[in-house]
């Protein structure tokens, strides 16, 4: 259920290069594999659901690729009948490919004539308002867009599917966070999109480490390098906002810049392992020599976490071509080693005999996961709704979403960052995000040659 990283950039030819790995979802191709493998569980109607034919609607805000899976993925739940009513996206060229895929897969299931389908920076609340108490929001925009739909959503009564990442900077943090509390005062369920957590593999390997398999824990370390990608300069006469919107991976404000975007799933496995939150964060980054990329991200992210008991946890992130390659997670006990994921996060999972990591040292594997995890986590959702149980994932997410910024601050400062210092933060990149327009100017500025501002320690704020 993945889709490749360049649809999310529109197809910009300023790309530079792109990373040859897929992303989230590619739920065209799979769909249908995923249907037959769907938890037939939880047919009950819904308690907090109005509709008399126990068909739960859905509106979809953000129709780009991750959008658009999460679309195949709740209509392909066999826990009972949904459809698609609305979509809501800034680019009419993004919602109409959107449209048109989803049509073609599941055909009558998409009830969405153009006048459900809704364009520009209030769209959101148009689609929210097609739904009925107890419907389901899929939030899948950029993660500076989030709170601010999230809000929404609650204030209408209605159950939210949510994307990582979650919010750009602490100060939207803390607005999810809030949000959390509201939402379980109107016994919304709200599903995050940290699908790892709905692995059986891992989470069988959980169990192994609780119950003391693998002794206590050491050493936790996670990787993601690839070749990553890069962006050209911004070129005078196009709209400047919606031109950075468009590339949201390259801008903190937009989507929380490329590490925490690729990275969020492996710092929440870091503290799903721990079964803790970190208390202080120290790294190291920068950009490759003579770099061209007008974006504001480094391209190397070493960050190591320590947590209150004194383990560590050592999150490593490059995006640069000709290097190794790495997509992986392990955990070190005083008995044994383990892997905790494999390549794009798929539930490559194994205890070893001792620490050595070879394939040849193997001593226990679980048993094979028979549904995706990002099925699960959509049946796990509709199941609480349909059975009225309570389903709030948001305040897990938004610790892992702050222990990402946490991580990535102490690079970008140079300096140790605490869990009490992000915590505390208010700082936004964008602090009139619910008020952009396409008349807005954009929140950074390309300089002369196009480029914008890339972070230094000692001249830069985001904590």
């Amino acid at each position: 259920m993945r889709r490749q990283i360049k649809h999310a950039f529109g197809g910009s030819s300023s790309l530079q290069t792109e990373p040859n790995k897929p992303s989230r979802r590619r739920f065209l191709a799979q769909s249908t594999r995923v249907v037959a493998g769907s938890v037939l569980t939880g047919l009950a109607l819904a308690r907090v659901h109005a509709a008399e034919d126990n068909t739960i609607r859905l509106a979809l805000v953000g129709c780009g690729g991750r959008g658009s899976g999460a679309v195949g993925n709740a209509l392909s739940s066999a826990t009972g009948p949904t459809k698609l009513v609305a979509m809501a996206d800034v680019f009419e060229d993004r919602l109409k490919r959107s449209y048109g895929a989803l049509s073609k897969q599941f055909g009558e299931r998409i009830d969405v004539p153009p006048e459900r389908r809704f364009l520009g920076f209030d769209a959101y609340r148009k689609a929210i308002e097609c739904l009925r108490p107890g419907d389901v929001m899929i939030q899948a925009t950029h993660s500076a867009f989030r709170p601010t739909h999230l809000e929404y959503a609650i204030a209408k009564g209605v159950n939210v599917f949510m994307e990582k990442s979650f919010a750009p900077d602490p100060g939207g943090t803390q607005r999810i966070l809030r949000l959390a509390e509201a939402a379980e005062k109107k016994n919304l369920k709200i599903a995050c999109g940290l699908m790892c957590r709905h692995s059986s593999s891992r989470q069988a390997l959980i169990r192994k480490i609780r119950e003391g398999t693998l002794g206590t824990i050491q050493l936790i370390r996670a990787y993601r390098m690839d070749p990553g990608a890069r962006m050209g300069p911004f070129e005078r006469g196009e709209n400047e906002l919606l031109w950075q919107i468009r590339r949201p991976y390259f801008f903190m404000w937009v989507c929380s810049g490329w590490f925490i975007e690729m990275m969020i799933h492996q710092v929440d496995e870091c503290c799903w392992i721990k079964d803790a939150w970190p208390v202080a964060a120290h790294g190291l980054g920068g950009r490759e020599p003579n770099s061209t990329d007008c974006s504001q991200n480094l391209h190397t992210y070493s960050i190591e976490y320590t947590f209150a008991d004194g383990t560590k946890a050592l999150v490593n992130s490059r995006a640069m071509q000709k290097c190794h390659n790495d997509f992986a997670t392990f955990v070190h006990g005083t008995e044994c080693a383990a892997q905790f994921s494999g390549n794009v996060h798929a539930p490559t999972v194994q205890v070893y005999e001792d620490q050595r990591t070879a394939k040849a040292n193997i001593a226990w594997r679980p048993e094979s996961e028979k549904v995706s995890p990002y099925q699960v986590e959509w049946d796990v959702l509709l199941n609480a709704i349909r059975q009225d149980r309570p389903h709030n994932e948001v305040r897990r997410a938004a610790f892992a979403n702050l222990a990402s910024i946490m991580g990535r601050a102490a690079v970008h400062y140079g300096n140790i960052v605490t869990w009490e210092e992000a915590m505390a933060s208010d700082f936004k990149f964008c602090p009139n995000v619910s008020g952009l327009t396409e008349d807005s100017p954009a929140p950074v500025q390309a300089d002369a040659e196009g480029c914008y501002p890339v972070p230094v320690p000692g001249s830069w704020t985001e904590i």
